[in-house]
């Protein structure tokens, strides 16, 4: 996030797939959006507030599971990947909110969705401790996943300079009807609802400490007024991976937007929350 120049490894680690999911609901002042603050011992994004979401696994690929909605070919071309690069993204994209909020992006048919999620606390706790596959949990409990919930919305890649490394596919979906997204995850300091405008002030202020990618898509959300809008929205879309690039003799972390984000971005002295030490 620094406008400083890292040096660039011989060899950059190759990127991991990853999924993230920007789960939204309709609120009084407009669409909210659900936000954690990571926990500062995590290896990645330590203490930044972002959306749920992370890693594929091998078994997202290998998921033999029921499928409602665009099948993995319609989510390859969106993204511009294989089909079965597709359905590991889609599954971690679910797996991942079930797992970090208890948000459950399935039912027990193509045209439903569970309610409330509280029964499935034990194998939530297993998926996130890798003790149950997600494909498993999905057929002992007769459910479906819900493709047709999701929408695909943005694609970002982490520079070169970074050692660890994700090609992380984002999602837009719409908190379903009697589910609450929570914070029991052991990756999360703390979850809250917020306005795109309310999290971007909060950066500004220094109460919170965004990443480019999660900076960018609130920005996107912000020019919604509604979730319907955002769910039948249209969006091209191509791969970002910011890069250092020389401006005025200094080098400066390019990217769309990029004047704005680091216009805003707080100083040291202004840091209250995510505190980068």
């Amino acid at each position: 996030m620094s406008e400083s120049v890292a040096e660039t490894p011989a060899e950059p680690p190759a990127p991991k797939d990853a999924s993230t999911v920007v789960l939204v609901r309709d609120g009084a002042s407009g669409p909210e959006v659900f936000l954690q603050r990571r926990v500062k011992a995590m290896a990645f994004a330590a203490g930044m507030t972002v959306f749920p979401g992370g890693g594929v696994d091998r078994s997202d690929a290998d998921a033999e599971i029921g499928w409602a909605g665009p099948d993995p070919t319609w989510w390859g071309r969106r993204f511009g990947v294989d089909r079965a690069r597709a359905q590991a993204l889609v599954c971690a994209a679910v797996r991942e909110t079930f797992e970090e909020c208890g948000v459950l992006l399935a039912g027990p048919t193509a045209d439903t969705v569970v309610s409330d999620t509280v029964a499935y606390r034990s194998a939530r706790e297993k998926l996130e401790r890798r003790e149950l596959s997600f494909g498993d949990f999905l057929a002992n409990e007769n459910l479906v996943l819900r493709a047709d919930l999701l929408r695909p919305w943005d694609n970002w890649i982490t520079p070169v300079v970074e050692p660890r490394r994700y090609d992380t596919y984002f999602f837009v979906a719409v908190l379903p009807e009697g589910q609450r997204a929570d914070g029991a995850t052991t990756e999360a300091h703390e979850v809250a609802w917020r306005t795109p405008a309310q999290a971007l002030d909060r950066w500004r202020a220094g109460e919170d400490v965004l990443l480019p990618p999660t900076w960018t898509q609130l920005s996107s959300i912000a020019e919604f007024a509604s979730t319907t809008e955002i769910l039948a929205a249209e969006r091209a879309i191509s791969p970002i991976m910011p890069v250092f690039e020389p401006v005025d003799g200094q080098p400066m972390l390019q990217f769309p937007n990029n004047h704005r984000y680091f216009a805003d971005m707080p100083d040291a002295s202004r840091l209250q929350g995510s505190k980068r030490d």
